[in-house]
């Protein structure tokens, strides 16, 4: 018997966990694995529940889950990333898909769409709700130019939004002057940005967009353990 897709559910609202937890255990190969309120609530849930698929809200406290994506691709390369969000702003949909996501739904989308994002991702595609791939074009997708930001640049990014110069971000990374100066250079290729004036606009101008509780020291990211739903017997690790 083929498995059941393992989801880890991350949201800050028990209401919209509790519904989507009970929309999707109707169906029976997919299963809610465990649940998060935050993004540092899901990292250690992830290391003992190895979901196949971690579905996140972008607009959560004190970390995005925009940047959940560019976690998880660093830390669990296999799990993929499914937006849930009510946003339909292009800038969201491209920085979550330039992150890592591998898709994004809407929150008023008919359950059913959810159930075949899921599955699509699964399978190792995408999905994105209709009207969000026309947005993508026209903001110029950075995911299909293959100009994503990791991690490091990402908070850089964040930093350079506050006014910081290079060597106090080199001092809140534990690295050189030199080495931000790179990640700035690199910043502007992606981007394709023209000078430090330029980058600094575009860095306050996306500073929501742009957060990355990386920057704020190696624990920020790690809630105090959560309390994993318990899995119904289908959705058993290992069955």
């Amino acid at each position: 018997m083929t498995p059941p897709i393992r989801i880890l559910l991350v949201d800050d609202h028990p209401l919209v966990r509790d519904g989507v937890r009970m929309r999707l255990e109707a169906t029976e190969h997919i299963c809610v694995a465990g649940e998060a309120a935050s993004v540092g609530e899901s990292l250690p849930l992830a290391h003992a529940l190895a979901p196949d698929i971690v579905l996140t809200d972008i607009r959560m406290p004190a970390a995005s889950g925009i940047h959940l994506a560019a976690v998880f691709r660093e830390q669990f390369p296999r799990v993929r990333v499914l937006v849930l969000s009510m946003h339909d702003d292009a800038e969201y949909v491209r920085r979550a898909v330039s992150l890592g996501a591998r898709g994004y739904v809407l929150k008023d989308a008919p359950a059913q769409q959810l159930i075949e994002a899921i599955e699509a991702v699964h399978q190792g595609g995408c999905y994105f709700s209709p009207g969000l791939e026309q947005l993508l074009d026209d903001a110029g997708s950075v995911a299909r130019s293959n100009r994503s930001l990791t991690p490091r640049e990402a908070s850089v990014l964040q930093w350079v939004s506050e006014g910081r110069s290079n060597k106090e971000i080199a001092a809140l990374m534990g690295t050189s002057v030199r080495t931000v100066e790179t990640h700035r250079l690199h910043l502007r290729r992606k981007l394709r940005i023209e000078g430090q004036a330029a980058l600094m606009k575009y860095a306050v101008d996306h500073a929501d967009l742009t957060h990355d509780p990386l920057h704020t020291g190696p624990t920020a990211l790690f809630d105090p353990p959560a309390q994993a739903v318990a899995a119904p017997g289908h959705c058993a690790q290992g069955s």
